[in-house]
């Protein structure tokens, strides 16, 4: 049993590794944009033109103009 929770321990720290790497390249990405209507940040980089809507405001605006049936 023991080595199984060593081969467990040891890819959860070849896991963190692989976090700590991709947060490294991550920090080069553009900011995001703010949402236009509750300044969150969207999913958008800054420099995506047009209306710009966070997740949260973009299913609410897409249930505000669905077709009522």
């Amino acid at each position: 049993m023991t080595e199984e929770a060593d081969g467990v321990a040891g890819a959860a720290e070849d896991g963190a590794g692989a976090a700590d790497r991709a947060g490294g390249e991550q920090e080069a990405v553009e900011p995001r944009a703010a949402c236009v209507l509750c300044q969150e940040p969207s999913e958008y980089p800054e420099s995506h033109r047009g209306i710009t809507l966070c997740p949260r405001c973009a299913w609410l605006e897409g249930q505000r103009t669905a077709c009522s049936g």
